[in-house]
């Protein structure tokens, strides 16, 4: 079979869905065991063992089948490669709600493309969001729609309504006081307006708050704050399954350090306010 854009990026995601049950496996070891250690980085930020784990497994298994391709991932860096593909890793996407024993953690794989390499450059091809613990996937390839699947069930096509309004709907996010961190010091006042136009405001959040506004369940997500790792997987699920993902100034990126997603009427009411801080 001849080489394609389309059979490229294919055969990654075969790949991707297969690594990311193997790596919630390895998850799922370490979950609400008693004896986990955590650990505080740079950042403050924790990581356990179960983090570094996955990741590693994440990575050997990508060098073995798409040797040339480049890995940025949040516990071990970025290693270099030379097909334009990049692959990007959240091996625990929510540690903190992993550390916690809440199900909601997943483990995040995307995959940009850049003819040169350059990761800031590079386009979302794929994405999948694995909740290990609730046994939860959705997945996407351009062009080619995303699926929801739930245990081993056939996967069903994932598609966001168009018509949900915020005020007959729900708005997740993953911290509220993060929002406060804004630089312009207006990032609460925003989400407090937010919160008062949507029914219903849950902190549901990190990539589950994504992956529930892709199957329906929710009407709007919003991150102020959120590193790449976080956001590859799942730019090209809310967009094939019909809904916008972008940052708070409406720009369909994965690069600006935050993100909100739901349908085109929901993000245009977001925008409205986020616009103004």
């Amino acid at each position: 079979m001849q080489n394609t854009p389309e059979t490229e990026a294919q055969a990654r995601l075969d790949w991707a869905l297969e690594i990311a049950r193997q790596a919630g496996d390895v998850t799922l070891q370490h979950f609400r065991n008693s004896s986990l250690e955590v650990e505080r980085k740079g950042d403050d930020s924790p990581v356990t063992a179960a983090d570094k784990a996955a990741e590693r497994l994440l990575r050997e298994r990508i060098a073995e089948r798409f040797p040339n391709d480049a890995i940025v991932g949040e516990e071990y860096g970025e290693t270099a490669g030379n097909s334009g593909y990049i692959w990007v890793l959240d091996p625990i996407d929510g540690t903190k709600s992993f550390i916690h024993g809440i199900p909601l953690y997943t483990t995040l794989i995307g995959v940009l493309y850049a003819s040169d390499g350059e990761v800031t450059r590079g386009k979302t091809v794929l994405g999948v969001i694995r909740a290990p613990a609730l046994d939860e996937m959705i997945y996407a390839r351009r062009g080619a729609g995303a699926w929801h699947q739930q245990g081993d069930t056939t996967p069903v096509e994932a598609k966001i309504d168009p018509t949900r309004t915020l005020a007959e709907g729900l708005l997740l996010t993953s911290e509220v006081k993060t929002f406060g961190k804004r630089p312009s010091g207006e990032g609460l006042t925003a989400y407090l307006e937010l919160d008062g136009r949507a029914r219903l405001a849950r902190t549901w959040g990190d990539a589950y708050g994504y992956l529930m506004v892709a199957t329906g369940r929710a009407e709007l997500m919003i991150d102020p704050a959120m590193s790449l790792w976080d956001a590859a997987a799942l730019q090209p699920i809310i967009e094939e399954a019909g809904g916008v993902f972008c940052d708070w100034e409406g720009n369909p990126t994965v690069h600006s350090g935050e993100a909100m997603a739901g349908n085109r009427q929901v993000v245009d009411e977001a925008l409205h306010i986020t616009k103004r801080r």
